[in-house]
């Protein structure tokens, strides 16, 4: 369905033109999708770039043994750099979108994301904002590989879903996280009842809740 134009007044007056929003109402699509819906494959073609009005959207890079590593998370208000590089060179996606929670957003054609660039000096500024805000993010998850113990960045990914789901009970499994954060269940699961052992967590079936 379209995005009605009060809506997006709502959303975005102040960030897009009153021009912008109206291309935007008879172009865009609303979007619903569930907790786990797989937004982006890798090695497909992107066909939209979803900008997220609510709900939150994590970013994996799998590798060829099926492992995956998080490199950041989408939340409201904010659209994926990745996405926007393989429509602007017409690449296939390197990366994995699925969402963390149930998620609201408007997809965006990808033959309007070129053009708004030269058409609105708004939408040029999100752009930009957009790959200034996920350099920062793939900074952050450099730095916590490289200087960082796996029992902190364990901590660190709690703390991140708890802040993205604004809550500190929240769902997930063992190898969810194993899988995040590039390495075995079985070290997640001893790290974890380390971190209980601290006082730091409290562990039940595919439930964490962080103290």
């Amino acid at each position: 369905m379209r995005p009605a134009i009060t809506l997006l007044q709502e959303k975005f007056t102040g960030i897009f033109e009153f021009e912008l929003l109206q291309e935007l109402s008879q172009i865009g699509n609303l979007v619903t999708i569930e907790e786990g819906h797989v937004l982006m494959h890798v090695g497909g073609y992107i066909r939209s770039v979803p900008i997220i009005l609510k709900g939150s959207i994590k970013i994996l890079r799998p590798d060829n043994d099926g492992r995956e590593a998080l490199l950041y998370y989408l939340g409201g208000m904010d659209s994926c750099a990745m996405s926007l590089t393989c429509c602007l060179g017409h690449k296939q996606s390197e990366i994995q979108a699925v969402a963390e929670e149930k998620t609201t957003l408007i997809s965006v054609p990808i033959e309007k994301v070129e053009e708004w660039m030269t058409k609105y000096n708004s939408w040029k500024q999100f752009v930009f904002m957009t790959y200034q805000r996920r350099f920062e993010d793939l900074l952050n998850t450099i730095d916590q590989i490289a200087f960082h113990k796996l029992d902190d960045r364990l901590l660190m990914l709690l703390k991140r879903k708890a802040k993205v789901c604004g809550c500190q009970i929240f769902t997930v499994t063992h190898e969810e996280l194993a899988s995040e954060l590039a390495t075995s269940r079985e070290v997640v699961s001893r790290l974890l009842k380390q971190l209980e052992k601290l006082g730091k967590v409290k562990l039940s079936r595919n439930r964490i809740e962080l103290l």
